[in-house]
């Protein structure tokens, strides 16, 4: 981010803050926001510009939503490799313009050669650096992206274009190369510890050495060529053919975990979406692996018994029963999430308002609860921190909200030799040792705990929200880890309760809690000195010192049929329409 930017960033929270403690908490949307991008026919909305003017260009040739995402999932493996990817994985949810939803799970799979105790030592502790679930060419996970894009083509593409024409947007810039923002220069560099320890990452990213400067033209010829086979042959090319060769080739070179039969046997699955309604509004969302929609679906129930409207947008009461809400919901996630194909995960209790009933009357609206004595609910038989979000709508009515991911900033560091392909760090969504915190300082239960062929859970919570007539009226997701959820649910409810539109809605300052660590993350300038005071005294512990709530990206229909694109201001990228 240039300084330039940062300054007006920073101004631009300072005026939210006095806002929001100089108004009356039921303010309107106000015009210290941005207004959204406006688009009659069509709309992306995705972290880098040129990612977005590809999906554009896909529907102005005929394409549909899912075209259009499959286009811009594979640019952003090429113009934004921090975290777009084909060596991933990740969750597509689809709203077909006849109404219907569905959800393809794309998520990375254990390898064969993972165990439940893979990342731990003879003592029992968790293995650091080279050989750990974060680092390395034991973190990865069987990649996912190409398999869950081509099942969203075949099944949900317009059948007007070929799936060459969505590849070669991506192969072409990765070829022909595009110049570096000077985020993006100066994130290779901040990361040259990790990438500078693997060859072939050290050589494409860092350039051995010779550091990438803002505006200079980043060329990727190995992965163009990749992306070149993967046009002509399909995704089968990375699964069994000569790119899957390559990575399990220098796999093995180097002590790693996949196999070129854990590459032929990974499978993209379709499930079933989950789904509830607050206030009335109906939010559809990712079931498992992904914990997103469960959790943001358990805090709106909770929340639905109370005015938050009322209570006002940046209320100490507000601020209050949310992180309650957030507390519970994510101590049921440690204790009853994990991969459907490996537990039962009971979705329909989580999500139902009885339950939510049940656990709001746990909450005193003005003493915080201590997450040392909040545990899971009570139910009968009974995740990178860098992720990118992208979402689609076209003219006819089709939506697409997607969410993938290599985990932390460009995954494991690993680029497999010969294929430009960076590898995921995914295996540490896994809970290396159950009841332990992960990198993101979550709690996790046995049903994450690693094993062969599994899933891990996610974060990842790609949304679509329907007006009270069952017509399409926003769609969002956020990259950010755990945070991410925290920032969907937020957004949800600037929209529904303080009647923003999605810019406003993204941009809005936010908080989080995910039970453990017991502490209210805030954001610079987002909450007034009294209302901190407020929350300390009802006995809220805060971090030392603010961060960011994730980013998130969304697209809404006016009630004039205009797509309105939403890029969060936290982070960079482009809303495109037309």
């Amino acid at each position: 981010m240039r300084k330039s930017q940062l300054r007006l960033f920073t101004a631009f929270f300072v005026v939210l803050s006095f806002i929001f403690t100089s108004l009356p908490s039921a303010a309107p949307v106000l015009a210290a926001w941005p207004e959204p991008v406006r688009g009659k026919h069509a709309m992306v909305a995705s972290q880098h510009e040129l990612a977005s003017k590809v999906g554009v260009e896909i529907m102005k040739k005929g394409g549909n939503a899912v075209d259009a995402a499959i286009a811009v999932g594979l640019a952003l493996a090429v113009v934004y490799p921090e975290a777009g990817n084909i060596g991933g994985g990740g969750f597509m949810l689809i709203r077909t313009s006849d109404g219907k939803a569905h959800a393809i799970d794309y998520r990375e799979m254990a390898p064969a050669a993972a165990t439940r105790d893979v990342y731990v030592d003879s003592a029992g502790n968790l293995i650091r650096g080279e050989g750990s679930s974060t680092i390395g060419y034991r973190a990865s996970g069987v990649p996912g992206t190409l398999a869950g894009f081509e099942m969203a083509y075949k099944k949900y593409g317009s059948k007007k274009l070929t799936w060459s024409q969505l590849v070669e947007p991506a192969r072409l810039l990765a070829l022909n190369g595009f110049s570096l923002s000077e985020r993006q220069a100066v994130l290779f560099y901040s990361y040259r510890g990790n990438l500078s320890k693997y060859a072939e990452s050290n050589r494409i990213f860092l350039r051995s050495g010779k550091y990438y400067e803002e505006d200079e033209l980043f060329r990727q010829p190995d992965l163009a060529a990749t992306l070149g086979r993967v046009e002509r042959n399909g995704a089968k090319e990375f699964y069994t053919g000569s790119t899957a060769r390559l990575i399990a080739d220098d796999m093995k070179a180097h002590g790693g975990l996949i196999t070129l039969n854990d590459l032929k046997n990974y499978k993209a699955k379709e499930r079933e979406p989950i789904s509830g309604t607050y206030r009335g509004y109906k939010v559809i969302s990712m079931p498992p692996p992904s914990s997103g929609g469960i959790v943001m679906l358990e805090v709106l129930n909770i929340l639905e018994g109370y005015d938050i409207a009322s209570m006002g947008y940046n209320s100490a009461a507000k601020f209050h029963v949310l992180t309650e809400a957030m507390r519970r919901a994510f101590a049921d996630r440690a204790e009853f999430m994990g991969d459907p194909d490996f537990s039962t995960v009971p979705v329909d209790t989580l999500i139902d308002k009885a339950y939510a009933k049940k656990q709001a009357s746990t909450i005193d609206l003005v003493r915080a609860s201590k997450s040392t004595e909040i545990g899971h609910g009570d139910i009968p038989g009974g995740e990178s921190m860098d992720t990118t979000h992208f979402t689609v709508a076209d003219a006819s009515g089709n939506v697409v909200t997607n969410t993938y991911t290599l985990n932390d900033l460009y995954g494991s560091a690993v680029t497999a030799k010969g294929t430009g392909v960076l590898l995921n760090d995914e295996m540490d969504d896994f809970a290396a040792r159950p009841g332990k915190a992960n990198m993101f300082g979550l709690i996790q239960g046995e049903k994450n705990s690693v094993q062969p062929g599994k899933r891990p859970l996610s974060s990842m919570t790609p949304t679509i929200v329907l007006r009270k007539d069952g017509s399409f009226w926003f769609a969002l997701g956020a990259r950010g880890g755990p945070r991410i959820i925290s920032a969907v649910i937020q957004s949800v409810i600037n929209v529904i309760d303080h009647g923003m539109n999605i810019q406003a809605a993204i941009d809005a300052p936010r908080i989080h809690h995910q039970w453990f660590p017991d502490e209210i993350l805030y954001e610079p300038y987002g909450m007034s000195p009294d209302t901190m005071n407020i929350l300390k005294g009802y006995g809220h512990k805060f971090t030392s010192s603010p961060g960011y709530v994730a980013t998130a990206t969304g697209i809404m229909v006016d009630d004039k049929g205009v797509r309105l694109g939403a890029i969060d201001s936290r982070s960079d990228g482009k809303a495109v329409g037309y």
